[in-house]
């Protein structure tokens, strides 16, 4: 198997190259160990990506997802995966089943080392982040968050998320931000109202402050459709809000990948208590 590439700047505060974050050999640079695979309970394993060919099988998964589920229109460097130019600088978390090892869920990691090492964030993209800038020396950006039609229950999500709390807290990260998708193709009609609709449901309960909320480049024309309360947010975006995460502006519209995209910002120390102790022990 081939080896993740060691970047010739460090992937967070703590002086250690991408892909080592995880393992015990970095105990000399004071880093608190802690395991690299965990099975959970339900026959689960969770594991962060130490080899290209482990990256290759999420970006599998995501192609099936995002390209063949979903419809979304990609660039197949490699045929029948999803890669960008983000990849090669971000930690990838997987989950595979125990039963066969295939993986089943995922989530990529772009630490503030490595974002500024790339020049900026994916979120950069699709909004001005310049707002968040007091943030961008703690914040990590979650991305690319998929789970297999097949194993769309709490225990893959619930499994991804303890490793990223274990992960933010580990290497001293508190803030983390990312694109929640809402697709928009709905009922076979490609369509903005689901997610206009959900937007301006979470503006009034869910919004964040002033002085953190971010603008679209891409902005999707909310106010062409009429508030349908029926529509209610994915349960990726459900979960989010759960966790206390806070919705950072109005959507932006990604035509490659047909969704609305809404900007999201979760702090650590804003998580209610009872999912700091189940995630952290805290």
């Amino acid at each position: 198997m081939k080896e993740l590439p060691n970047p010739t700047l460090p992937l967070s505060f703590i002086d250690v190259p991408r892909g080592s974050l995880h393992r015990s050999d970095c105990d000399d640079r004071q880093v608190v160990d802690a395991p690299q695979k965990d099975v959970t309970p339900s026959g689960l394993r969770v594991e962060w990506a130490k080899h290209q060919d482990e990256v290759r099988e999420a970006q599998q998964l995501r192609f099936k997802v995002f390209a063949t589920e979903m419809g979304a229109r990609l660039k197949e460097n490699i045929p029948g995966h999803d890669i960008d130019l983000f990849d090669d600088f971000c930690e990838h978390l997987i989950v595979r089943d125990e039963r066969n090892r295939e993986v089943i869920g995922t989530y990529r990691v772009l630490t503030p080392v490595q974002a500024k090492r790339i020049g900026s964030t994916y979120s950069d993209q699709e909004f001005d982040l310049t707002r968040l800038r007091p943030y961008r020396d703690r914040m990590v950006e979650l991305g690319r968050s998929c789970v297999h039609a097949e194993h769309r229950h709490g225990g893959v999500i619930m499994a991804l998320w303890g490793a990223l709390a274990e992960f933010m807290v580990r290497n001293k990260l508190d803030v983390m931000i990312g694109c929640a998708s809402i697709p928009m193709l709905h009922q076979g009609v490609v369509s903005g109202e689901v997610a206009a609709s959900i937007w301006h449901q979470l503006k009034k309960t869910h919004l964040a402050d002033l002085e953190n909320q971010v603008t679209p480049r891409l902005a999707l024309p909310v106010h062409q459709w009429a508030v349908n309360p029926a529509f209610e947010p994915p349960a990726l975006i459900k979960g989010y809000l759960r966790l206390g995460a806070k919705v950072l502006g109005a959507p932006a519209w990604d035509p490659d990948f047909n969704t609305a995209d809404l900007p999201m910002l979760m702090k650590i120390n804003d998580m209610p208590a009872r999912y700091r102790k189940h995630f952290l022990g805290a």
